[in-house]
C-alpha cells in the first residue's frame, strides 16, 4: 500500500491541476495537521482514495460556509477513531501537548486517555498479530529525533506508551518546523516503529 502524507504546508505538486496524475500511485492520503479545510476537501475532489485526517494546534481544518463554519467535506477526521483500508488498521490523535490556551491543546491526561481509548479493540490484536495498529497518524510527534527543541514543538509521552502497547508499523506526525539543509525526516524507534514527518507532501510504501 502507498500513502501520500501532507502536513502543515500547501504545497504546489498538490495544490497544482496536474495533481495526482504528477505523482505516482497512491491507495490513502493521511493528511497529519495545520492544512486549511478548504486544501483538505480540494485533495478529497481530486483522488478516488480515501483522505483521513487529523487536527492541528492551529484552527485551520475548517471551511467557513455564510459565516459559519464546519469540517471539511469528503474527509475523515480520524481523531480519536480507527478506520480500516485493506485489512489495515489507522489511529488518529489530533492536537498538540498544551502549551498556550486554545484549540487544539490538550493535557497530558487528555493525551494518555485517547492513547488508551482504543486499548479493548487493539489489544487482542496485538497479541494475534504482533501489531495491534497499522499506522498511527498525530499531528504532534513522539519524542525523539524529529521532535522540536522548544517547548511548543516538544514530543508527546504519550504516543511512546501507544507505540509500545499496540506497535504500529508506521507512526506519521507533522507540526514540528524542518530546519536546516538536511532536516531529520524519518527515524525508527528501538521498538521497530517507523516514524514520519509529513511536512509539505511525502510518498511512502507501507
Amino acid at each position: 500500500m502507498r500513502l501520500l502524507l501532507l502536513s502543515d504546508q500547501v504545497h504546489p505538486h498538490i495544490h497544482s491541476p496536474r495533481f495526482p496524475e504528477n505523482l505516482p500511485p497512491f491507495d490513502l492520503v493521511l493528511a497529519a495537521g495545520d492544512l486549511p479545510g478548504e486544501y483538505l476537501e480540494y485533495v478529497a475532489t481530486k483522488v478516488r482514495v480515501p483522505v483521513l485526517y487529523v487536527p492541528g494546534n492551529h484552527g485551520e481544518e475548517w471551511v467557513w460556509e455564510g459565516g459559519k463554519r464546519r469540517r471539511p467535506g469528503g474527509v475523515v477526521n480520524l481523531h480519536g477513531r480507527l478506520f480500516r483500508h485493506r485489512g489495515r488498521l489507522f489511529y488518529g490523535i489530533g492536537g498538540v501537548p498544551r502549551y498556550r490556551e486554545g484549540e487544539g491543546q490538550l493535557s497530558e491526561a487528555e493525551l494518555y486517555r485517547l492513547a488508551l481509548k482504543p486499548l479493548p479493540l487493539l489489544l487482542p490484536r496485538r497479541l494475534l498479530l504482533g501489531h495491534g495498529l497499522d499506522v498511527l497518524l498525530t499531528h504532534a510527534p513522539p519524542p525523539g529525533p524529529t521532535s522540536g527543541e522548544d517547548f511548543a514543538h516538544r514530543g508527546a509521552g504519550a504516543f511512546l506508551l501507544l507505540h509500545r502497547l499496540y506497535r504500529p508499523r508506521l507512526h506519521v506526525h507533522g507540526h514540528t518546523p524542518l530546519l536546516g539543509a538536511n532536516p531529520k525526516r524519518r527515524h525508527r524507534t528501538p521498538l521497530g516503529v517507523e516514524v514520519v514527518h509529513a511536512q509539505g507532501y511525502a510518498l511512502i510504501a507501507l
